[in-house]
């Protein structure tokens, strides 16, 4: 409990810190929300009037406080341009984004720990070399090029996945699947690819120890020594990675959505950023940055449980 304690009082300044940097960013965005909301035909005094309405006349300090306070009550504001509350707008995209993003990492996880697993049982083979070439062309390929080769393989040539849309799993979990598997492919394959480098690097570390030679004179079996004793040991660092690819994942979202047409928070963070909509855009970062903060402590928790080594005093 102290160590979640230090870990959640640790947030308080990361918040504070992401707040200030997201509003005085937003104020470099091109244009003028005023303007855009106004139209382009408006008259000055329309545009002066909408300024005024909005209250980007008060100063930015004034701007900021009013803001920062809203959001300490979990009130992100409006939007400009629908006036929808800009939580209930998060919120209804978070199920597609963090679908999209929990699917990419089980893929990533599961492809990549036996490859790992397998490429450092296997140093130097045709194995090992193949899939360490894999691995370093999944962190090489554009992410977006892959998933317009996805769409065109298995969607329009062989229509065996939907290429676009989403529908809820309350609706029809199977759907649901097929309208994510492509996606979440194109979007698992960096992740994959990091997530095996570590994997073999932290078992070839392992396998050299002297407590493997000792097991394996002792007469343990293989599979025994190589999943219970030295994955177990080189699981940490490869919790790390996994910890920061799923932060990555996430971020990654906003041009995936945009290939496969999901409306998920990408897809209103760039809506948002095209039609200059401040309170979104300050919104969907906050929320971004949330998660990324719950995803660290996640991994943290997770080092005292596999290491008892690190566990704090």
């Amino acid at each position: 409990m102290r160590f979640l304690a230090r870990r959640l009082a640790a947030v308080v300044p990361v918040l504070f810190i992401v707040s200030l940097l997201t509003f005085c960013l937003t104020l470099l965005v091109p244009g003028d929300p005023a303007i855009a909301l106004s139209g382009e035909a408006a008259s000055q005094e329309q545009i002066d009037e909408t300024r005024e309405r909005l209250g980007l006349n008060d100063p930015i300090i004034e701007q900021y406080g009013r803001w920062v306070g809203g959001a300490v009550r979990g009130d992100l504001g409006e939007s400009l341009f629908d006036k929808q509350s800009v939580v209930t707008s998060i919120l209804e995209r978070v199920p597609v984004t963090f679908s999209l993003a929990t699917m990419a990492m089980i893929f990533a996880a599961i492809l990549a720990i036996p490859c790992g697993i397998i490429s450092a049982l296997r140093r130097g083979s045709k194995t090992d070399r193949a899939l360490t070439f894999g691995s370093t062309l999944g962190v090489a390929l554009p992410n977006y090029w892959l998933g317009m080769l996805l769409i065109v393989f298995f969607a329009l040539q062989r229509k065996w996945l939907p290429a676009t849309g989403y529908v809820n799993f309350s609706d029809d979990p199977i759907q649901w699947f097929r309208h994510l598997v492509l996606p979440a492919l194109t979007l698992s394959i960096a992740g994959w690819a990091e997530i095996t480098r570590q994997v073999r690097s932290a078992m070839l570390a392992e396998l050299e120890q002297d407590y493997v030679r000792t097991a394996t004179a002792k007469g343990l079996r293989r599979h025994t020594v190589v999943l219970k004793h030295a994955a177990k040991n080189a699981s940490v660092p490869v919790i790390t990675v996994m910890g920061l690819q799923a932060s990555y994942l996430f971020g990654g979202t906003v041009i995936i959505e945009r290939i496969f047409g999901l409306p998920g928070l990408g897809q209103l963070a760039i809506s948002a950023v095209y039609s200059r909509d401040i309170p979104v855009i300050q919104g969907v970062v906050v929320a971004t940055t949330l998660v990324v903060i719950f995803t660290n402590l996640i991994v943290d928790s997770l080092y005292p449980i596999l290491n008892p080594k690190v566990r704090p005093t």
